[in-house]
């Protein structure tokens, strides 16, 4: 196996390939002649067999000598771009970021984040465009986008950052109505509140430990298209539905809501930061993800 620091003589020997000589080799490597030829003659022996056929005029590669040539080429541009990665990484995040996110998400999440990120960097300015769409990042010009739920096939390049739950809340004056009730099916005559920006409003399915499970199907006395306004008519009362836990958190500290059957459990969902297919991210795309990222843990 060839030792790390012949790395270089792959370089010289590429070099003389491409260039169709040592004296032009050794003029773009900004080095003498000799210690190409001398580089060269030492990679023929640590590979045992001869690369290249030298005569007064001429240089041409053996079959074994093209062979390798086009392995230095990949070797040689994949060490070229580990390095520009890295230095990429590295550099100062700057310039406009352009997300997108959902508007209850957005609005209890990212918006803070954002304000946290352009003091944390202020060569950075942020666009953030809310809507419960599923927005085309090339088309729409965007950097990043940050998704909740459940992530559809996609050509785009996703990675899963975190995790949210989804629970069933009702304002205080369900309490009452709701202490003698103590399975989901029993829930069926009180008043529902539909989110019809879901696949399946109507139908969830509620886990107890490992064992329990009951599948409900509710009946809408509202139907509302938008998470936040969901939310709103859960807060005037309205009726009971399921909403993220990072929508109804301060609600439910505060006492503006309950929740309704706490020991029954729902399907958790999960946060993706989604990237237009590129080989590199932009420092300032990297940067706010990693903030995503570390206060999801917290």
């Amino acid at each position: 196996m060839l030792q790390a620091t012949n790395l270089n003589r792959l370089a010289y020997f590429a070099a003389v390939v491409d260039a169709g000589s040592f004296t032009r080799a050794a003029t773009h490597l900004g080095i003498t002649k000799a210690v190409v030829s001398q580089q060269v003659a030492k990679l023929e022996q640590e590979v045992g067999t001869t690369l290249l056929v030298r005569t007064t005029r001429h240089l041409q590669p053996t079959e074994e000598g093209l062979a390798l040539h086009a392995h230095c080429v990949r070797i040689l541009r994949e060490a070229d771009e580990a390095f520009a990665e890295i230095a990429h990484a590295r550099a100062e995040p700057k310039g406009v970021l352009r997300i997108t996110a959902p508007y209850d998400y957005g609005t209890s999440v990212i918006v803070p984040l954002v304000t946290a990120f352009t003091a944390r960097y202020p060569a950075c300015k942020v666009e953030l465009r809310l809507s419960d769409e599923t927005l085309d990042l090339v088309a729409g010009n965007l950097d990043l986008a940050i998704r909740v739920g459940w992530l559809a096939d996609s050509s785009q390049q996703a990675r899963r950052i975190g995790f949210f739950h989804q629970v069933l809340v009702g304002a205080p004056d369900f309490a009452l109505r709701i202490a003698e009730r103590g399975e989901p099916k029993d829930l069926l005559l009180l008043p529902f509140i539909a989110n019809t920006a879901l696949r399946e409003p109507l139908q969830w399915s509620f886990s107890r430990g490992d064992t329990e499970q009951q599948a409900v199907r509710f009946k809408a006395v509202i139907t509302i298209n938008t998470t936040p306004a969901v939310h709103g008519a859960v807060l005037q009362g309205g009726g009971m539905s399921v909403l993220p836990d990072f929508l109804v958190a301060d609600d439910l500290a505060h006492g503006r809501l309950v929740r309704i059957l706490p020991d029954w459990r729902l399907p958790s969902g999960a946060v993706y930061s989604v990237y237009p297919a590129a080989r590199f991210r932009p420092p300032k795309v990297t940067a706010f993800v990693a903030m995503l990222t570390e206060a999801l843990k917290r």
